[in-house]
């Protein structure tokens, strides 16, 4: 048996530190998650490079940022023939696989590659009885996707070559929407859960991007998401987007007679304003979401629990980490996108046995671009010089070094994609200040509009800001720190090749 340590990466999709109790949630528990941070590291500032899915998934594969690898949107997918962090541990010895949510494209050029064995959704997944492509072949496999993933997990782990280390990544669709929790866990969270302090947010004294997007649950989230449909005769109510998007309407007293089924229990639900239904709408929204997280939560403390039973958890290290953030009612939205903190921040945990102090916290910067590193400096292994990011082993040691890096680099691509209106961006992120650029360009996305009006410049003072609420980049006062953070900006750009629209736009 190799004394080396294995190596146990599990991802979810969406989920939000906000909806972790190890981070101090409000709406919800998460034990086994806590059981993860009391036996290790809880990373206060873990960021992601851009918030969504394909792209974050590729930055932890490559170790590069997007426009290196060239994953940049929903619509660009991996070339499998690139080298992968996965490769490198697999040549170094290491026995190697992926199971559950992929995201990186599908067919020869797009399926994992660098792994023993791999067992993945096709696109998002869904929820019950979900379809795999494992090693190429199409299976269905009955029951609960996340319950799912885990025993095939288990079951790898059972079958593998104990003679070689091992590099396991356990990839789970929840909390994705459109939210479906386990059947058994449908009577959870249905006390009232209190939104956010930002959740009447009016988006003045911001960019455009802000009010602009169409992320509100008020009137952006659909019924599917829901799990609703309307009733045909209710009056008074008008329907958009396919018949599936809420539409806010003009007077609160309108809403007499308006109804909604729910499709899977038959539950009707009725009201008579509106904002009895914008209530309704975030409460169905949280619940059904920590439902789905309170599964994701459960199979975890499965994973743990057969580490200890087999003896592998003193040589194993364990992280727990989302693809990105996501917004839990925070400026009344859902979805992501966005550098503004709750989508940018990602739940970072990380026990490793002998190294790491149980039951501490980081408040260094990190960030995804980091994991590849990571992984190979654990395993012993060379870090390729072309990875962008840096082992945060010094960081579980308990020591930050001097020249750590003091921000974090954020740039979403896909400017007034069809579904949310996200407007292109770029900025960082220190522990004083945000700096973000709205360069509201094309990046060729289908269905991307090709601008947005004059590119706009934001700054939040976060230590008196931290809701990120009013935008001071023009403020006299905050003259000097926009020069800091602008000439920071440029030099992280500069290191890691990216290309900085605001010199080509002429404004920098």
């Amino acid at each position: 048996m190799s004394s080396r340590p294995n190596i146990l990466f599990i991802m979810t999709d969406d989920h939000a530190s906000q909806a972790m109790s190890c981070y101090g949630s409000r709406v919800n528990t998460t034990p086994n998650l806590d059981r993860i941070a009391d036996e290790g590291v809880r990373f206060d500032h873990c960021y992601v490079t851009n918030s969504i899915c394909t792209p974050s998934r590729a930055t932890i594969l490559t170790g590069t940022h997007n426009h290196v690898n060239r994953v940049t949107t929903l619509a660009t997918h991996i070339d499998n023939r690139l080298p992968n962090v996965a490769k490198h541990l697999r040549a170094g010895g290491y026995q190697t696989a992926i199971i559950g949510k992929w995201h990186l494209g599908q067919g020869p050029r797009h399926w994992p590659t660098g792994f023993d064995f791999w067992s993945v959704l096709p696109g998002q997944g869904i929820y019950h009885d979900p379809v795999f492509y494992e090693m190429g072949e199409r299976i269905v496999e009955p029951g609960y996707v996340t319950d799912v993933t885990t025993d095939k997990c288990l079951k790898w782990l059972d079958d593998r070559d104990r003679e070689k280390p091992f590099f396991l990544m356990c990839h789970h669709k929840a909390p994705h929407r459109p939210w479906d929790p386990k059947p058994e866990h449908r009577s959870l969270y249905t006390d009232p859960i209190p939104t956010p302090d930002s959740y009447d947010d009016d988006y003045r004294n911001r960019a455009r991007a802000a009010g602009e997007a169409h992320m509100r649950i008020a009137s952006d989230m659909t019924y599917d998401d829901l799990d609703l449909v309307q009733l045909p005769e209710s009056p008074g109510y008008t329907l958009g987007m396919g018949s599936h998007r809420f539409i806010p309407h003009p007077a609160d007293d309108e809403l007499a007679g308006f109804s909604l089924r729910c499709r899977n229990t038959g539950e009707l639900f009725t009201f008579k304003t509106q904002a009895e239904l914008k209530r309704f709408k975030y409460q169905r929204y949280m619940q059904k979401y920590l439902q789905c997280v309170h599964s994701v939560d459960e199979n975890v403390g499965r994973l743990l629990d057969y580490l200890d039973e087999h003896g592998l958890r003193d040589n194993t290290l364990v992280i727990y980490t989302s693809d990105q953030g996501f917004y839990l009612g925070e400026h009344g939205w859902f979805d992501k996108r966005f550098i503004y903190e709750e989508s940018f921040r990602m739940p970072f945990l990380v026990r490793y046995p002998g190294v790491a102090e149980g039951g501490t916290s980081c408040d260094a910067m990190v960030s995804n671009v980091d994991f590849a590193q990571t992984f190979l400096d654990v395993a012993g292994l060379p870090q390729p010089n072309y990875m962008q990011g840096r082992s945060i082993t010094p960081l579980l040691e308990g020591a930050v070094p001097d020249d750590w890096t003091d921000l974090a680099y954020h740039r979403y691509w896909m400017n007034q994609d069809s579904v949310h209106n996200a407007y292109a961006h770029y900025g960082i992120r220190t522990h004083d200040y945000k700096l973000i650029y709205w360069y509201n360009d094309d990046c060729g996305e289908e269905g991307a509009n090709p601008g947005s009006g004059p590119p706009e410049w934001e700054l939040f003072d976060l230590r008196d800001d931290p809701l990120e609420l009013c935008n001071v980049y023009h403020d006299p006062e905050y003259a000097e720190a926009v020069k800091i953070m602008t000439t920071k900006l440029e030099a992280e750009m500069l290191r890691i090749g990216d290309t900085p629209m605001h010199e080509l736009q002429g404004a920098g």
